[in-house]
């Protein structure tokens, strides 16, 4: 290990590290937005689910460095054909838990919630969606994690990435670069893990552990839940 050697090329570490950054966390994001909507259909209409998954699970079995070099002769070489690979292979992670997480919503809050007078698209922004939150968050974590690791692939297509830190260290017999390069990616994963554990907790608060003693609930949960014999009887 040459500890002399990062200090010297910190800025080209830095830069890579941003572009690894970009493709493995634009991409789930762009997945999260497809999964939603694919998500709510197939969660109302259950015959929609198994063909949907069965075809995302098929291009997931696509090798990804396959599946770039497939899309290089419609999107040349640029970042385009990585995020739309590693787009496809984080719906097979962040759909399931779409749907899962509306699925997940008891039956009492949604009636609830339209006894109170709410229609089916304010019901679901406003109750299913964020009760489904720390479900759909941990498949959009596992996305986010997957995609930095594999995104380090496009780097043998040409696409900058911490890849190209493996790639030259292998071919210079230089371990120093492949142990950089190998660091950068964990700790560039468990930054945005921690982010998205922050941002799981501060959308759901009654779910956090910090609380346990006093675990707030939104409102649909405790309207939902039968009266105590007695409650608000005279006496």
């Amino acid at each position: 290990m040459m500890w002399s050697w990062i200090p010297s090329n910190w800025s080209e570490i830095l830069s890579l590290t941003r572009a690894n950054a970009f493709l493995g966390i634009v991409s789930p994001l762009i997945g999260l937005a497809i999964s939603l909507p694919l998500g709510v259909v197939a969660a109302r209409w259950r015959w929609f689910y198994p063909p949907t998954l069965v075809v995302v699970n098929v291009i997931y079995a696509i090798p990804s460095l396959a599946l770039f070099i497939v899309l290089i002769p419609a999107f040349g070489l640029t970042d385009t054909p990585v995020v739309i690979g590693l787009t496809v292979f984080s719906l097979c992670v962040i759909l399931p838990n779409v749907v899962a997480g509306l699925r997940g919503v008891p039956a009492s809050v949604k009636q609830a919630a339209t006894a109170m007078g709410y229609g089916p698209l304010r019901r679901l922004l406003t109750v299913e969606l964020p009760l489904a939150t720390p479900v759909i968050i941990a498949g959009l974590r596992v996305g986010v994690v997957s995609s930095i690791s594999l995104a380090s692939v496009g780097q043998i297509i040409g696409v900058s990435s911490l890849g190209y830190l493996f790639i030259d260290g292998l071919q210079r017999s230089f371990p120093t670069e492949i142990y950089v390069g190998l660091f950068c990616v964990i700790v560039l994963a468990l930054i945005c893990d921690l982010i998205l554990v922050g941002i799981r907790r501060a959308l759901t608060p009654w779910a956090s552990g910090r609380n346990r003693a006093v675990r707030p609930r939104p409102r649909w949960v405790l309207s939902a839940q039968p009266a105590a014999p007695g409650a608000g009887a005279r006496p």
